[in-house]
């Protein structure tokens, strides 16, 4: 950046908190702040409050003079930018005031929040965010995380083992972990083949693409001693079970020969919104495409449904 001159330097920062978000602001910017960390001021900006209402210039020290105002400008118009871009943190360490071009930047650091991308691909454009610990994604898996990113609902998987003979369609990521550890405690971690959720009540659409993106992965290698097919969660809050169902359900259609053909048991349990409807279209699609599914509701626990399907009783 351009050599900006300037006598004095001033800190700005903004952080997400789990009640409101923090703005934090320093007379003392610079390389030292650290040291001056007891005169940072800290400013509360609730969530309930639009971005765009928030003033702060009768909040900052009278000790900014005539430029109380406009650096209270600056970081009102900041506050708004962060909340709008989905900013989890904005440090600007330090920003400097001219004459000309009033508030100028001259070192930030951001943090965002990638849940967020589906709201803000139009403005990040390029950004790209990191994999962590350097996992590379399969194709599969890339799918459905950009199936994720345009949708405010959420769409998750992770291949564990393409090769193995138990397979996971769980709605919610609490009783995606029930299921998956449930596996792991009955001995069949090893054959445990991919881990991951769908929850925020995606349509059934989107949910069908979930569905026909499993179904094709575990219909790919044959397992002599067949497969199981876990389409399991909790009792939802707000997901309707019979939308997500329907989505489900027509993906088992178009795959029914494949699963007959890899002796696929389907075990399924769920409650929720409109559930009753949702377990009796898949009772009844048992009996239309020949496919041994078990069907159960909330009155059966997680853990028990993975324990008989591994135990071989349908």
């Amino acid at each position: 950046e351009p050599f900006v001159p300037h006598d004095t330097e001033y800190y700005v920062a903004i952080r997400s908190q789990r009640c409101c978000d923090e703005v934090l602001f320093s007379l003392e910017g610079g390389i030292n702040i650290e040291d001056n960390w007891d005169r940072v001021i800290r400013l509360e900006a609730p969530v309930d409050v639009e971005a765009g209402d928030i003033r702060f210039t009768r909040r900052l020290p009278r000790e900014l003079g005539p430029a109380r105002r406009k650096v209270g400008k600056f970081i009102s118009e900041l506050y708004r930018f962060y909340a709008r871009l989905g900013f989890s943190y904005l440090e600007i360490n330090p920003f400097a005031l001219t004459d000309d071009e009033g508030c100028v930047p001259l070192d930030a650091v951001a943090r965002f929040d990638d849940t967020s991308l589906f709201q803000n691909d139009k403005f990040w454009e390029t950004l790209v965010f990191p994999e962590p610990f350097g996992q590379r994604l399969a194709p599969e898996e890339q799918h459905i995380r950009e199936l994720d990113e345009g949708t405010g609902a959420s769409l998750k998987l992770t291949l564990l083992n393409p090769q193995g003979r138990i397979w996971t369609m769980v709605a919610g990521g609490g009783a995606s972990v029930i299921f998956a550890d449930t596996v792991a405690d009955l001995g069949f971690a090893d054959e445990l083949a991919n881990y991951g959720e769908y929850s925020g009540d995606p349509n059934a659409e989107l949910t069908q693409k979930y569905a026909e993106t499993i179904l094709d992965l575990m219909t790919r290698e044959k397992d002599p001693r067949g497969k199981v097919l876990l389409i399991g969660g909790g009792i939802a809050n707000f997901t309707d079970v019979a939308v997500t169902f329907r989505g489900i359900i027509a993906a088992l259609k178009k795959y029914r020969d494949r699963l007959i053909e890899h002796n696929v048991r389907i075990f399924v349990r769920r409650g929720g919104p409109n559930y009753k409807e949702g377990l009796e279209n898949m009772r009844a699609l048992g009996n239309e495409l020949g496919l041994p599914i078990a069907v159960h509701g909330p009155e059966t626990h997680m853990t028990r449904i993975v324990a008989t399907a591994l135990g071989g009783e349908v």
